[in-house]
């Protein structure tokens, strides 16, 4: 049959499009309903969980990150491709993003991916890419971001973090539920996702992290860096092999 007769008739190009999209959607559900899980099984030989929640000073820096609309420009999803790999490093997983409401997963790279910035460049060498772009960069288009610096708002952290607790992030409220994250994720990571000592962990973080070279205050800058300096760090990939990730896809 000539495509030209599928076009001048209405209703067999309406059948055909609609077979033709059934087929595709069919070809990306079905697999779901016999894979067992999505989102890949990533803990220590002990059994904790790798990926845990942000702290509280790392989700200040995360709002900061969104506010700026810096996933405007930066994604945060490293696509399984070997020049992105090369680049970038591991590919992307789904279990990564588990705590990201949003996720910043991103659809443009004006500028490189971040998914695994953390530890990549030192905490100074943020600050200054962060205040002059182009003194790190020459060839950078990222505008200037001197208000970093400006004192953080610390006074809503609690509430924050009480707001990503009903969406199934584990911040706990109650001795209970500070011993199963305890059980989950190692009582060093439990502490901190306290949600009635969340000012003190965030001030404690900012002060011995000193991401800003600032000891005198706890700025916006602190906390951004912070949160670039997890990206992509949770998870030790040289504790799996090659193919372990494989059979989540």
């Amino acid at each position: 049959m000539k495509h030209d007769k599928i076009e001048r008739n209405l209703g067999l190009l309406m059948v055909l499009t609609m077979l033709a999209i059934s087929v595709g959607g069919l070809v990306e559900i079905v697999p779901l309903f016999f894979i067992k899980d999505t989102v890949e099984t990533v803990k220590t030989a002990d059994g904790k969980e790798m990926i845990r929640p942000y702290t509280p000073l790392e989700l200040r820096g995360r709002d900061i990150y969104i506010r700026e609309g810096c996933y405007t420009c930066h994604s945060q999803m490293i696509r399984p491709f070997r020049d992105e790999a090369l680049r970038y490093g591991h590919y992307s997983l789904a279990a990564e993003s588990k705590y990201d409401h949003p996720f910043q997963w991103g659809s443009k790279r004006t500028g490189p991916d971040l998914a695994r910035v953390g530890g990549k460049y030192s905490n100074d060498w943020h600050v200054q890419h962060l205040i002059a772009p182009r003194s790190m960069v020459p060839e950078s288009v990222m505008p200037n971001y001197p208000w970093l610096m400006s004192p953080l708002d610390t006074s809503d952290i609690a509430d924050r973090m009480s707001a990503l607790r009903i969406t199934g992030v584990p911040y706990s409220k109650g001795e209970a539920e500070y011993r199963q994250n305890v059980q989950t994720f190692g009582e060093e990571v439990a502490k901190m996702l306290r949600i009635e000592d969340a000012e003190a962990n965030l001030r404690a973080q900012a002060v011995s992290g000193n991401y800003d070279n600032n000891p005198n205050d706890i700025t916006e800058m602190d906390a951004l860096v912070a949160y670039l300096q997890v990206l992509g760090t949770m998870v030790d990939f040289s504790k799996f092999d090659d193919d372990y990730f494989v059979q989540f896809r």
